[in-house]
């Protein structure tokens, strides 16, 4: 092994025993989330007429494709049963795969533990090689598992094994965006989004390019996640599309390990700019409101185009069910009128869970202020420890509530003209506020320390959505 790689081997072995515990939770979760869609929805369209109406219902909504994609074969039960899963799950395993690299690169490189590591026989080029491992290792063990669990639940075989090897490349695409990434920036933070921005907008290419008529058009073809759909699991199996992620990865890496070699240990390629000789911040709240600012607009901008886009379905919701079965069973509970209302509240539930995991996110601010030595120096001013840690935990829980207040009136704006029933807003907004108390609950116990530094933000995300569930049983 080349000196370069030297102690790739132990480097691996400690990422992977630092991820002990998130990794097979993604794992685990990501594959049974998919053989559950699967299980639910073989037996929701048992006929043939069944699946060429749900299909159709989903591909004349403008909204479903732009969120989900299309159903590239209207009666293959595969196609129904993962089309919430084929882009929407790629991205979230791009996340995944992203935020392992630079967790394992520019996050260990920028506090100074990677220097002290190359004090020993450390190559320069072992830490990306090993985290590259761990991220390309779990998208593999993802794109094994669901394929396992989707054949289980009884989708064919051949097109479970494409759709689990499309989940898998999509995730070394999105680990070697990282590693380049990681060698741009000069720290965590504007790593991380940096590449959430690279997903957003191939998110976004592959949207607008299914929505063309009658698609996709060539700008699906410039997205990860669009291959990842043009692979057709289910609907065709288009192997030959598999060397597309393929080739894109080892290009990236390619072009990372150069970029390694080109900056020294610690720097980004790219320098961060330098403020003003004298700032104009007056109290450690302007501080906080300037360090948070930023990313809560992000999250609101997200959280208003996703609850625009999840209000236009309500209309279309009662036309996705086509069995005869079902259709009496909702008659028997009170009609079409039901099954909106628990569309709506399932949708309120997973963004209140999102929220939540902003909520985390804006508190977990003050370890890293603290973790970064940061906060030494304002704390020898006469700001006290009890001020600044209630400005950024007054943004954290006032940032959530405006995330849930924005994405109820979204939601419910586009709910009530889609139905044009516009009493469903002040409904909605109630039930999104709703949430709000069990995502403050979560951001509460991370801000008093009650969750260890390595788990919490897995276990606060998983907390809240139960938390969150818990509350809507009673609000709808």
């Amino acid at each position: 092994m080349p000196d370069t790689f030297a102690g790739t081997g132990p480097l691996a072995r400690l990422a992977l025993r630092r991820d002990r515990v998130l990794a097979p939770l993604w794992v685990l979760g990501m594959s049974g989330m998919a053989a559950l869609s699967a299980s639910a929805t073989v037996g929701l369209y048992p006929t043939e007429e069944d699946r060429l109406a749900a299909a159709e219902a989903l591909n004349s909504s403008a909204a479903i494709v732009a969120l989900y994609g299309r159903v590239y074969d209207p009666l293959s039960i595969g196609a129904l049963s993962m089309i919430k899963l084929t882009a929407f799950g790629a991205a979230i395993i791009g996340i995944l795969a992203l935020f392992l690299v630079i967790r394992h690169t520019r996050a260990e490189e920028e506090p100074g533990r990677l220097e002290l590591l190359t004090g020993g026989r450390l190559g320069r080029d072992a830490p990306l090689t090993a985290a590259l491992i761990l991220a390309g290792g779990t998208s593999l063990l993802i794109g094994l598992l669901t394929t396992i669990a989707n054949t289980a639940a009884g989708l064919p075989f051949t097109g479970s094994l494409a759709f689990g090897a499309g989940w898998a490349a999509t995730g070394l695409v999105y680990a070697a965006i990282g590693a380049v990434v990681a060698q741009v920036t000069g720290n965590a933070r504007t790593a991380r989004g940096l590449g959430l921005m690279v997903i957003a907008i191939t998110y976004a290419l592959r949207a607008v390019g299914d929505l063309a008529e009658p698609g996709p058009s060539w700008l699906s073809w410039l997205s990860p996640i669009g291959w990842n759909q043009q692979l057709r699991a289910y609907a065709g199996d288009r192997w030959w599309v598999l060397m597309l992620p393929v080739v894109a990865s080892i290009a990236l890496v390619a072009v990372a390990y150069r970029l390694r070699a080109a900056r020294d240990l610690g720097a980004g390629l790219r320098a961060d700019s330098q403020g003003p000789a004298r700032g104009s911040l007056a109290s450690v709240g302007a501080l906080a409101w300037r360090l948070q600012s930023r990313a809560l607009v992000a999250w609101a901008t997200a959280f208003v185009v996703f609850g625009a886009l999840l209000g236009s379905l309500a209309s279309t919701v009662d036309d996705l069910i086509t069995s005869p079965e079902m259709k009496e069973l909702f008659d028997r509970l009170g009609g079409s009128g039901v099954l909106v209302d628990g569309f709506l509240g399932a949708e309120v539930a997973i963004i209140g869970a999102i929220a939540a995991a902003y909520g985390i996110s804006a508190a977990d601010r003050l370890r890293s202020e603290e973790a970064d030595g940061r906060l030494e120096p304002l704390l020898a001013t006469p700001t006290t420890r009890v001020r600044w840690a209630a400005s950024h935990y007054v943004i954290a829980l006032s940032g959530v509530l405006a995330l849930m207040l924005l994405v109820g009136l979204a939601l419910g704006a586009a709910a009530s003209q889609s139905l044009g029933d516009w009493g469903q807003l002040p409904r909605i907004v109630g039930a999104a506020l709703g949430q709000v108390p069990a995502a403050w609950l979560l951001t509460s116990i991370v801000k008093e320390g009650l969750l260890t530094p390595s788990r919490y933000r897995i276990q606060g995300v998983v907390a809240a959505a139960a938390a969150v569930e818990n509350s809507r049983k009673h609000i709808w």
